[in-house]
């Protein structure tokens, strides 16, 4: 008897996991709601999203290979998320930065929202100014990658007191018209020989007021090529469920259940559920282990 309460003990360790679990990939991280195509941890969302988006200690981060971001909220209705750079000048502080890149082969692109202005550049040497004319009195100097629409951002912020401390002419700011940043997303402000930058995604209502503008970058993701939501996550998403995928090479679907386990299609029919590498039918097998179980405690024990 006692060599079989072991052994009973012992099959109850191996198949407890399997009922009693918690759900790996959550919906939140920190305050901010967690959706496909986005995880909060490897197997959850969608694998090209996994290396780009985490969440570690409750805060949710935007990684590139000139820093890593906080992402402070995502529009998933418009499929936007904002985030903002610690080394970013505002109105309420100006300070030196090395610029901002996305990685070119991330599926992420630059919202047209995204206003960039590049402050301090030298004007005798940086590469965003260029001379034309005769080389005298009546040449004049054209600004090939600033936006002659945007000399009121620069007027606006050359005004907040944080920068206007540093005595910069006005013709040292540039709203950068690649707003895409060229073919290889990228702002290297040593490159371009301005010391710093400001970035906003809206005016909130105050265009003339810098101290209530929105600082920070907007970033567009998409789903895939035609930019659909794929409809097993959808249903998973419906039945209580994270969409995930596994880590065999193939990266197939599952859907992550409240009950720690992972489905193939949702958490309420299932199809076939997994726990780590070992993976049998719900409601054949799966059932039939769990009143067995039961079942020989029952008469046995």
């Amino acid at each position: 008897m006692n060599s079989f309460i072991t052994h009973l003990s012992s099959f109850l360790i191996i198949i407890l996991p399997y009922l009693v679990s918690s759900q790996t990939c959550q919906n939140t991280c920190g305050q901010v709601p967690i959706k496909y195509p986005f995880g909060t941890g490897t197997g959850c969302g969608d694998p090209r999203f996994t290396p780009y988006v985490t969440c570690t200690g409750e805060q949710l981060t935007f990684t590139t290979h000139t820093g890593c971001y906080t992402i402070t909220t995502i529009d998933y209705s418009k499929q936007v998320m904002y985030i903002s750079d610690p080394t970013m000048s505002t109105c309420s502080c100006t300070q030196p930065s090395k610029g901002f890149g996305l990685d070119w082969d991330a599926p992420f692109s630059f919202h047209d929202s995204t206003v960039f202005a590049l402050l301090g550049c030298s004007t005798t040497s940086s590469p965003i100014y260029s001379a034309s004319g005769d080389g005298g009195s009546n040449s004049n100097t054209t600004f090939p990658m600033c936006d002659s629409e945007g000399g009121s951002v620069c007027s606006l912020l050359y005004s907040c007191e944080a920068i206007g401390r540093l005595s910069l002419p006005i013709t040292t700011c540039c709203v950068y018209t690649p707003v895409d940043l060229g073919p290889s997303f990228e702002m290297d402000l040593q490159k371009l020989q301005c010391t710093s930058y400001s970035a906003l995604y809206g005016f909130n209502g105050q265009e003339s007021n810098p101290t209530g503008w929105k600082y920070g970058i907007a970033i567009k993701y998409k789903f895939n090529y035609n930019n659909d939501y794929p409809t097993l996550c959808a249903t998973c998403e419906k039945s209580g469920g994270v969409c995930g995928y596994e880590s065999s090479p193939d990266k197939a679907f599952t859907c992550n259940c409240p009950d720690g386990l992972n489905r193939t299609t949702d958490c309420l029919y299932g199809g076939t559920w997994s726990h780590g590498s070992r993976s049998i039918p719900l409601k054949a097998e799966a059932l039939s282990l769990i009143g067995f179980t039961w079942f020989v405690m029952l008469v046995f024990v």
